[in-house]
């Protein structure tokens, strides 16, 4: 099962994709791929509370911010897999040297391919909402957005559950009866 969870900064969507994995994936046998880079103790700061969010969870944790499609995992094969999160792959993708640069959304996609379902019986992405806001950005924060969009609707087509966060409330947009 592919699972979407978006949702706009600080909604809950992480601790709801948790939990969404948490049913559907044993414990031992699940794997929390992370792709936050740890540039500044604001992103120390949110990495350590994601890793105290998954305490006793039963999470073993990769780190890889990009080129997930060769990324070599410790298992052949999960019950689940958390991929977290779209928005920061795909930025590490675009901006960082090592990253796809004008391919990071072909590379991404290949790389979810490569993950679900030849790694995982369960997949759950999240994602972030960032295009409520109406505010005309420079414009390669505009073609940033475009790229995640982009990300999302392919991401959207491909899953069987998408699920919105929205203060803390799930609502489902795809798949509800999966849930």
């Amino acid at each position: 099962m592919f699972i979407l969870v978006t949702g706009g900064a600080a909604s809950g969507k992480s601790q709801h994709a948790e939990r969404l994995l948490c049913e559907r994936a044993r414990e031992g046998s699940r794997l929390y791929l992370a792709t936050m880079q740890p540039f500044g103790a604001e992103a120390q700061a949110r990495m350590l509370r994601h890793h105290a969010l998954r305490a006793g969870k039963g999470f073993q944790t990769v780190e890889r911010y990009t080129d997930l499609t060769h990324i070599e995992l410790p298992e052949k094969m999960y019950d689940g897999i958390l991929l977290e999160c779209m928005s920061t792959l795909l930025a590490n993708e675009i901006f960082s040297p090592d990253g796809a640069g004008e391919e990071a959304v072909s590379a991404i996609l290949q790389a979810v391919d490569s993950l679900y379902p030849r790694c995982c019986q369960t997949l759950v992405v999240v994602t972030n909402e960032i295009f409520s806001d109406g505010i005309e950005y420079p414009a390669q924060t505009m073609q940033y957005m475009k790229q995640l969009a982009q990300l999302n609707a392919v991401l959207a087509q491909k899953a069987d559950i998408v699920v919105h966060s929205v203060c803390g409330i799930l609502l489902p947009l795809k798949g509800a009866d999966l849930l």
